[in-house]
């Protein structure tokens, strides 16, 4: 009798995916993003969203790492603009050319040992005596720009762990402002270390190395690492920390080491985010790092959701769009009679009030702390699927009921 109402009763929940078939799909999201990055890095594909595609990844890439700090650990930091600049102008150094850089630094000369040596100049050299027949030196150049942002990442990191050793045992507003600080300490720096970064003037013509390839594998790398760290115990305790640092503590969780796990992770991404920035650019110059890149990823993980890696990957992707869809609000334009001159900015004022909307009417952004999973996925496809069907149904139910001929003829 069991068995048999078993049968009658319609399922109502959707049957739980297997690991197998969820490794399967993970594997073909990644081939259509391969296959996507290799259609677009065609000849013939359009420079122009080329070069937006290449600016969302970076985006990500910057955007999931602050997130870790911001979003999962609750520290409000204001300073990887800093991180970027330290990533972005050590691998313009480490990539470009000795010659090259005799021509740039002719106010001051580029310190040693910067000026004698290009990463992937030295690694030609050495690789091509192991590589003859020129592999060694077509090995030279993606080998030496990996060497150059992993090292970017490090000085970053470094760079982190110098300013969150004593800046992390403040909470809230005093850690705010002194992590603004550090951003614009590096923006002073900046400016005035001419025979490091040749001042306001900045460095030009730096060989385009970042291509799709390098922009999507390292926002892809980014998200596993940052998602893999929050999904552990240590991801656990950063939010343990976000809810309650007192009561975290109590728990037995070493607050301070934690704090500065995050921080130092997220630093070393945005030192890498500024790498690609620089060489995806091909100038680099400290106005380029300045307090607005921070408020640009600020921006992005309050609309995506602070705490939630998919807000952020999401909304990094929409604001590389918008920045240059809203390109028209800054043109002139004619509205009947009333002439309106073109006001460059008028982009970021669209943002702003965008972001002030969403803290007046929701403040938890577009994914709250959700996560995208394929469970969660599968189960939405499962009730539209199954609403559809109960749609069809109804509606095929009614056309019969009309096209019966009525009793008694």
């Amino acid at each position: 009798m069991t068995t048999k109402a078993a049968s009658i009763e319609p399922v109502r929940e959707a049957p739980p995916l297997s690991p197998w078939t969820k490794r399967l799909l993970t594997l073909a999201a990644l081939a259509l993003l391969v296959g996507a990055i290799a259609y677009m890095e065609q000849p013939g594909f359009s420079p122009y969203y080329r070069r937006i595609a290449n600016l969302a990844f970076i985006y990500v890439v910057a955007a999931v790492s602050y997130n870790l700090v911001n979003g999962v650990a609750g520290q409000f930091s204001l300073g990887p603009n800093g991180f970027m600049a330290i990533g972005g102008f050590l691998t313009t150094l480490l990539m470009l050319p000795v010659a090259r850089k005799a021509q740039v630094f002719f106010l001051q000369p580029l310190v040693w040992p910067l000026s004698a040596f290009s990463v992937p100049e030295s690694l030609s050299a050495g690789l091509s005596r192991l590589l003859p027949g020129g592999a060694g030196a077509a090995l030279a150049m993606p080998l030496g720009f990996l060497v150059s942002l992993v090292a970017a990442g490090v000085a970053a990191a470094v760079g982190g762990l110098l300013v969150g050793v004593p800046s992390l045992r403040l909470r809230g507003d005093y850690l705010a402002i002194a992590t603004f600080g550090f951003g614009e300490i590096i923006f002073v720096l900046a400016n005035n270390l001419i025979s490091v970064t040749n001042g306001p003037l900045g460095i030009r013509d730096i060989p385009e190395y970042a291509n799709l390839w390098w922009t999507g594998g390292a926002a892809v790398f980014t998200v596993w690492v940052v998602q893999n760290l929050v999904n552990s115990t240590y991801g656990r305790a950063l939010k343990a920390i976000r809810e309650d640092e007192v009561a975290a503590e109590a728990m037995g969780i070493h607050v301070f080491t934690h704090k500065l796990l995050a921080f130092v992770v997220s630093a070393f991404f945005a030192g890498v985010a500024g790498g690609l920035l620089a060489a995806l650019l091909t100038t680099i110059s400290p106005s380029l790092f300045t307090f607005m890149m921070t408020f640009n990823l600020l921006i992005i993980v309050v609309l995506g959701g602070l705490g939630s890696t998919t807000g952020a990957t999401v909304t990094a992707v929409l604001y590389a769009v918008l920045q240059e869809a809203l390109r028209a609000v800054e043109a002139p334009m004619r509205l009947g009679p009333l002439f309106i001159p073109g006001v460059p900015g008028m982009r970021m004022v669209a943002f702003s009030l965008l972001l002030v909307l969403l803290m007046l009417f929701y403040r938890r952004g577009l994914f709250g702390r959700s996560e995208f999973t394929w469970d969660g996925a599968w189960h939405l496809t499962w009730r539209v699927a199954r609403g559809v069907t109960r749609g069809l149904a109804r509606v095929s139910g009614r056309a019969a009921g009309a096209a019966r001929p009525p009793r008694g003829q």
